[in-house]
């Protein structure tokens, strides 16, 4: 029986525009198109949207979910390897869950939760991967940059890093919001803090090193919107408080 593409929108729920992108780019061709112009599809078609749709249920981009359709024509195999990736995920998933759920809970009952249970989710290298996929996406895209290249990920040393950087935004958020002045003693003490945490992590990074990277934050969307999400005007503060900061280091 073949389908068309309304018919095949209601079935799977991917908009009718979105079928038409996936035919336009060779993704999921129909098997036939009427003289009157209308889009046929059929099992085949259904079958390979079907796989396409889990494929993008764990965020491959589209170019290398045509590359692994292509490549893989069995669907057992492909319906296969999906199962393992999507209960990979979901067991990722269950073990944020629950550590969003202790987070919720510690700061219903007023307490703070330890640095090192802020990050049970990303316990091993292909969990940091994956968390930081679409800032390194967007590096690659816009600066032709990878971050996640051949070099291994030294998990509990990431681990480390993120707690350390979370409780330094968290005090820069709680600085901006308390009025604190962004050239004041204690935001530069927060500021040599963080530095000398990062360069005994072997991450060199000088005062000006750090005024350089909050001045590209600005100038990047992307870290921009991730800042300005934990507190609006955070960005803005760091880099002005950097800058201060790197103005009297050099004295």
């Amino acid at each position: 029986m073949p389908y068309t593409v309304k018919e095949i929108s209601k079935l799977s729920g991917v908009t009718v525009k979105t079928l038409h992108h996936y035919h336009k780019i060779g993704l999921l061709l129909p098997y036939e198109v009427s003289e009157a112009g209308y889009r046929l599809y059929g099992t085949k078609e259904l079958e390979r949207l079907q796989e396409i749709l889990f494929y993008r249920e764990l965020d491959f981009p589209l170019k290398r979910v045509q590359q692994l359709l292509d490549g893989e024509p069995e669907r057992l195999a492909i319906l296969s390897g999906q199962e393992k990736l999507l209960l990979l995920r979901q067991q990722r998933l269950e073990r944020i869950i629950q550590t969003l759920r202790q987070s919720i809970s510690r700061l219903e009952r007023g307490e703070t939760m330890e640095s090192q249970d802020m990050f049970k989710g990303f316990e091993s290298e292909e969990e940091w991967r994956n968390a930081l996929e679409e800032q390194n996406q967007h590096l690659k895209e816009s600066y032709g940059f990878d971050m996640l290249d051949s070099a291994p990920i030294e998990v509990q040393e990431l681990n480390e890093q993120a707690a350390e950087a979370a409780e330094f935004m968290k005090g820069m958020a709680q600085a901006l919001k308390t009025g604190i002045k962004h050239n004041d003693r204690e935001v530069h003490a927060r500021i040599g803090s963080h530095l000398d945490f990062m360069n005994k992590q072997g991450l060199t990074l000088s005062a000006d090193d750090f005024a350089a990277q909050t001045r590209f934050f600005l100038g990047d969307d992307f870290h921009l919107r991730m800042l300005e999400d934990q507190q609006t005007g955070l960005a803005y503060y760091l880099a002005a408080a950097a800058e201060s900061y790197a103005e009297n280091h050099e004295l």
